[in-house]
């Protein structure tokens, strides 16, 4: 019985896929795996127990990666999963920036008790005339789920789009090599990046001044992306025309031309539960078969269903590691390395000598299932 801990509420589309063999437990002392979306689990103690964690979303900035991976915790999360519900809210919030509807809003509202609201409109609606996206430029830093998805979302709108990616190079969308050409042409800029040393504070003083006057930027990824300070006098300034976020903080919410979002990016029912159904998917994927599939400190491994009557798998740090253990357990192993971390899948036809795997330089792991 693999028993199972929540640290959050996760969407019952995905726990009820767990099956019979599946136990749930409230403490995470006692359990095989966990299910994660928010809760932080940096002071928690990670019993020897744990086999893995799924993260329901995509980032993954609330576990303790290096740890997990010292130990053999394989750490799964959901990419891909709340694209269209994150692609959905950067429409809405290039909508929101352009036709000024915030203030409109807000008007109608501050006018509320005044009997001829209705024809005060008429007067007023001048004051939040805005502009149509169609026929705008749209640059997208980042092409992965998110981006891609926004690019031919964007384009069915009548957006010309140009994309930006030094790891992808996408035929279904205009790309380009150069960052700044995203910075000078773009009417609209949204980023949808990972938070690495090379993308922190990449929106700041210096690449804003490359960019037209009154570009309207749009950060749903991460907040530390965005120097809060330089967009400050942006906006003040009237560089930036609009900022738009999904983080809430005093810092967001002091700019006048902010429109800031609490974190909704995956905040739908749909989003919830994709991610659900995903890292469960990957949990029973690991625990029935041994294999790795989208996971953020371990490389992906794949040999499919179990067929044979016992499969290891094994983890090591050493880049000779995979040639040993083949000396040891036959040709019938898959194996490979993500950073200083690796794994290997091996299928026998009966019950190994454990300790002679364990043995092999660099292996620190190795589960029978």
């Amino acid at each position: 019985m693999t028993r199972v801990c929540c640290l959050n509420n996760i969407s019952s589309k995905g726990t009820m896929l767990l099956g019979d063999q599946y136990e749930m437990v409230e403490n995470l002392a006692d359990a095989d795996a966990v299910l994660v979306r928010s809760a932080s689990m940096h002071e928690m103690e990670m019993p020897d127990s744990l086999l893995a964690i799924a993260r329901a979303g995509a980032g993954v900035n609330n576990i303790p990666l290096e740890k997990c991976a010292d130990q053999g915790i394989v750490v799964f999360n959901a990419p891909g999963a709340n694209a269209n519900a994150v692609k959905e809210l950067v429409l809405a919030g290039m909508l929101l920036a352009s036709r000024n509807i915030i203030e409109g809003v807000q008007w109608g509202h501050d006018n509320r008790n005044n009997p001829d609201v209705a024809k005060a409109a008429e007067k007023e609606k001048k004051k939040f005339a805005g502009h149509e996206i169609s026929g705008k430029t749209l640059g997208i830093i980042g092409l992965g789920a998110i981006g891609h998805k926004l690019a031919h979302a964007a384009a069915a709108l009548g957006m010309d789009v140009i994309g930006y990616d030094p790891f992808l190079n996408l035929e279904d969308v205009k790309m380009t090599k150069c960052i700044d050409d995203i910075y000078e042409q773009s009417d609209f800029i949204t980023l949808h990046v990972p938070l690495l040393p090379d993308t922190r504070e990449m929106i700041n003083a210096e690449s804003m001044a490359k960019m037209k006057d009154g570009v309207i930027v749009l950060n749903y990824a991460r907040d530390l992306l965005v120097n809060e300070a330089d967009m400050a006098k942006a906006l003040e300034s009237g560089k930036v025309g609009r900022y738009l976020c999904d983080f809430d903080n005093p810092n967001t919410l002091a700019m006048d031309r902010c429109i800031a979002t609490p974190h909704l990016g995956a905040s739908t029912e749909e989003a919830e539960e994709n991610c659900a159904v995903m890292a469960v998917e990957e949990i029973r994927n690991y625990v029935e078969n041994g294999n790795i599939i989208n996971s953020v400190t371990f490389p992906r491994v794949d040999k499919g269903v179990k067929e044979k009557a016992v499969r290891l798998g094994i983890f090591f740090k050493d880049t000779d590691a995979m040639e040993e253990i083949r000396k040891v357990l036959g040709e019938d192993v898959v194996g490979s390395m993500r950073g200083a971390y690796g794994y290997a899948i091996a299928d026998l036809e009966e019950a190994a000598d454990l300790a002679q795997v364990e043995a092999i330089a660099g292996v620190y792991k190795v589960r029978t299932i």
